[in-house]
């Protein structure tokens, strides 16, 4: 583990002004009185105070949120082995999500996101959705706080068969945790290249999703209404970019994940809730995982 670069508390400080010690020791002693929740980090503590804007009574909702799904949701947050899961390494070869070089203007970190293979019969929706959040785990762990996150999803190859291969509680499951558990200030949501198959799979998504995450999402008919939110030259070089060949970074993705292979074996081992120390009632109902 002492290889694997991790974000401290102190780098933490640095970047942000709004970021108090007392907080990190109100939320730790706050922890120390939830015995159901694992031992959490000062950094990440750090990360939940950002992501609300420093909010408490939301950081604490939020990091209950956080353990709970990851604990109620097996299909998305358990067999995370980058190596040894045979399904996780079929996911890899599907679709590819990885961070951009460079930032906004606004100084938001930069997500692509893509399908590889256009056949809708190897898709398995749990499994690419096991994925994406596991670049957000390293993101969290190496980046820590920032500004924000934008995501440009590039659906080309985006078909009726892949709609078709999602569970509507599997998609709330997903849009739970990037709602309401997912310590990230998500900024923009970026839709390139939509098929006819898009509007079908907007109009499942809709209504479970809030409005301020509605308002998010911008559907681009060209790359230069995508201009004036993000520098195009960040672009994977498929897109007219210079930001590398898209196997290329998704190769470079896989093998980061798999250099922290031992942090996601450790995860699913010490980051999850004891539901039997508990004191208050289950919360499984209000994460809507049933």
């Amino acid at each position: 583990m002492s290889l694997i670069k991790r974000i401290t508390l102190e780098e933490e400080m640095e970047k942000s002004s709004e970021l108090k010690l007392s907080d990190i020791q109100s939320l730790k002693e706050w922890c120390e009185k939830q015995p159901h929740l694992p031992k959490i980090e000062d950094s990440f503590l750090a990360l939940f105070l950002h992501s609300n804007y420093y909010q408490m009574e939301q950081t604490k909702n939020t990091i209950e949120n956080y353990y709970t799904i990851r604990t109620h949701v097996p299909e998305f947050f358990s067999n995370r082995d980058p190596l040894g899961n045979k399904e996780l390494r079929q996911a890899f070869k599907i679709m590819t999500s990885f961070p951009l070089n460079g930032v906004t203007k606004d100084g938001y970190t930069m997500i692509y996101g893509t399908i590889l293979d256009a056949d809708p019969s190897h898709y398995n929706y749990n499994d690419v959705t096991k994925y994406s959040f596991m670049l957000l785990d390293v993101l969290f762990l190496t980046h820590g706080i920032n500004n924000g996150y934008v995501n440009i999803v590039d659906v080309g190859k985006l078909s009726f068969g892949h709609v078709t291969r999602m569970s509507l509680s599997a998609a709330k499951k997903n849009t739970f945790y990037i709602q309401e558990a997912a310590p990230m200030r998500l900024k923009e949501f970026h839709i390139i290249n939509a098929p006819p198959a898009m509007e079908l799979l907007m109009n499942i998504s809709r209504p479970l999703l809030k409005k301020e995450l509605i308002d998010m999402i911008h559907v681009h008919s060209s790359l230069e209404s995508l201009s004036k939110y993000i520098p195009l030259d960040a672009l994977p070089n498929e897109l007219g970019g210079k930001g590398g060949f898209i196997q290329e970074l998704a190769d470079n993705q896989i093998k980061l994940l798999e250099d922290y292979r031992e942090w996601f074996l450790l995860d699913e081992t010490t980051g999850r809730v004891n539901e039997a120390l508990r004191i208050n009632t289950p919360k499984k109902q209000s994460c809507c995982i049933t």
